[in-house]
């Protein structure tokens, strides 16, 4: 399958999708000093968001989608250098609308959950 949506991202800050099927997507996000939030070597939740943001968009993988709402907690502190594996899943396809459900994990390690509300219009919403 191809990845169909969001071809402009900078995979350096918002990860790579590594797995793709319907549905479903992985996105791998190496972690680097351009997302550090502080000296300790803390990662910025921002850029974790932006890779779980990714990565339930993949899962959707239309051309329009876009991210309506999203319920989020982060669970464990990312560190500098620490690669950050997403997992998506669509969960309930209702028309346009689409709740996609978005872990991540360091090491087996749980540091992010997620819902993520998406919606697939006809065109997209800058047209």
């Amino acid at each position: 399958m191809q990845l169909q949506t969001h071809l402009a991202i900078d995979e350096s800050l918002s990860g790579r999708v590594v797995r793709l099927r319907e549905g479903y997507a992985q996105v791998l996000l190496p972690t680097h000093r351009a997302m550090l939030a502080d000296r300790q070597g803390l990662i910025h939740g921002g850029f974790l968001f932006s890779a779980a943001d990714y990565a339930a968009m993949a899962a959707v993988n239309d051309p329009n989608v876009v991210l309506g709402a999203a319920e989020i907690r982060f669970l464990a502190p990312v560190r500098k250098g620490e690669t950050v594996i997403f997992e998506a899943e669509v969960q309930s396809p209702k028309g346009k609308k689409r709740i996609v459900k978005v872990y991540a994990e360091v090491d087996g390690k749980r540091v992010f959950e997620g819902s993520f509300t998406a919606f697939v219009p006809d065109r997209h919403i800058l047209k």
